[in-house]
């Protein structure tokens, strides 16, 4: 399979970096050999990157825009490949996204080779419609291939994440920026798979996660503008440069949303975004709110609404990826993720194949870009072993709750939106968000009072050895007396 991506190059790439990412359902056979197109896809030579460059930019040489254009790339991917280089007008340092040049004639024979393969799939096996597949590639496709349409996203993005100084998005050079070469920003750091890394920096995945969950939280739910591309290698982790503070700043910095954060997340890749309608965004959100206090009559109607008619139970165990009977009933804010549940989803997804296939083919696009952003995060999730922390939720659930109150206010009849309906609005958020607080603090006793229960008893346990070994030696030392 990694062969067959290797060779094909562009649609195919794509394809094998999104399985590579779906540790939570495939065997690890495959995932850990996928997971190499995440960076190290296969290289244009650099002959052919300079060709690109130099009739972009309307040059004759790397030289009149470069000082040091870097020949091994940092990264390669399905559509383009990025080096390292420096401008040659003020030193800075840039990293230059450069489309593969064949990327753009064999797309549209990819696209027709994977419109015949899931045409025979469906005669086939006519129980699998994944005809949708194609479809949602076939619109994306022409997107991602412009780099004009990346700069706009990159730039919308950074002005809805502005709330967020632990986020990075890279600043864009418009000036050496085309439709197949982008010229921005370089950062530093780790990509968000990468175990060695944290090692080496002393990074802890479960703040890296919790970060991770509510950037996207605060793009799906609140600004419904969403990266839908956000697999391992176009995420990077780092420590914030150190600077001056004043007290002033760091106590801001606390009660603000940055909660003292001193971790940096950089987000990478901006060519294909999902603006979300209204109506998804409410349907998503109270369904998330659904699942979260275990509300199973909403969550049926939340998940009518998007389109999981009758099989709504199938289509909440996809946005979840928890057991049925997780969700349905205990709560998965109460259950943490295990191995055991893990297997029951494993060894029963087989059965419930045309099930998922049929829901999948009812949803809207909107659902489809979604569900891909969650099962690379889940994949993350899953590799570091924090998925279902109940924080993650927690957090979560107050993007939820104000993307629902600012849609109730944007789509309430004129006659409605009065001063009464928007205080009540306002106060219901404020209260709903009171209770999570409260019930966060809850948790974080609970968790102080075990983890401090677990000291003492390790505590009190060392004691015992050294006491014994102490008697041990003394019983020792008197027979060696005697």
């Amino acid at each position: 399979m990694l062969t067959l991506c290797w060779r094909n190059r562009g649609t195919y790439i794509k394809v094998g970096q999104h399985l590579g990412g779906m540790d939570y359902l495939l065997p690890p056979e495959y995932t850990k050999v996928l997971k190499v197109l995440h960076s190290q896809a296969p290289q244009s030579t650099m002959q052919e990157i300079e060709q690109v460059v130099k009739e972009d930019l309307k040059v004759k040489s790397l030289d009149e825009i470069f000082t040091d254009f870097e020949e091994t790339p940092l990264g390669t991917a399905s559509l383009a490949q990025v080096h390292r280089a420096k401008l040659r007008r003020d030193g800075s340092r840039v990293a230059v996204k450069v489309q593969h040049p064949s990327v753009r004639d064999l797309a549209h024979k990819d696209m027709n080779m994977m419109d015949r393969a899931l045409r025979c799939v469906k005669q086939v096996f006519p129980d699998f419609n994944l005809m949708w597949l194609g479809e949602e590639t076939r619109r994306n496709l022409p997107i991602e291939l412009d780099f004009t349409m990346e700069v706009k996203n990159c730039e919308e993005a950074s002005a809805n994440l502005k709330c967020f100084s632990w986020v990075k998005l890279p600043k864009v050079y418009h000036k050496y920026s085309t439709d197949r070469v982008l010229v921005m920003e370089y950062f530093e750091g780790g990509q968000v798979n990468d175990k060695s890394y944290f090692k080496e920096h002393s990074i802890n995945f479960n703040r890296v996660s919790r970060l991770l969950g509510k950037l996207f939280s605060e793009m799906i739910f609140v600004h419904g503008f969403v990266h839908c591309d956000p697999h391992p290698g176009n995420i990077l982790v780092r420590w914030r440069p150190k600077k001056q503070t004043s007290l002033l700043q760091k106590v801001w910095s606390f009660f603000s949303k940055d909660f003292g954060e001193d971790l940096e997340l950089v987000l990478l890749d901006h060519g294909l975004y999902r603006r979300l309608t209204k109506e998804f965004r409410y349907n998503y959100a109270g369904l998330w709110q659904a699942i979260i206090n275990t509300d199973v009559k909403d969550m049926e109607k939340y998940a009518r609404a998007i389109g999981g008619g009758d099989l709504y139970p199938i289509l909440v165990t996809i946005v979840t990826g928890r057991a049925w009977k997780v969700v349905g009933q205990d709560g998965i804010k109460k259950v943490k993720f295990s191995k055991q549940e893990d297997d029951a989803i494993r060894s029963g997804v087989g059965g419930f194949l045309p099930d998922i296939s049929q829901v999948l083919s009812n949803v809207p696009s909107d659902m489809l870009l979604v569900l891909k952003t969650n099962d690379h995060l889940r994949g993350l999730e899953y590799a570091y072993g924090v998925r279902g922390h109940a924080s993650g939720f927690l957090d979560m659930s107050r993007c939820c709750l104000r993307a629902l109150r600012d849609l109730k206010l944007e789509m309430a009849p004129s006659s409605q939106r009065n001063i009464i309906f928007r205080i009540q609005c306002h106060l219901r958020l404020l209260v709903d968000l009171a209770k999570i607080s409260l019930y966060e603090l809850f948790l974080w006793i609970r968790e102080f009072s075990v983890a401090k229960s677990k000291s003492e008893q390790k505590s009190l346990k060392e004691t015992f050895q050294d006491a014994t070994v102490c008697e041990s030696n003394n019983s020792f030392s008197g027979e060696v007396f005697v």
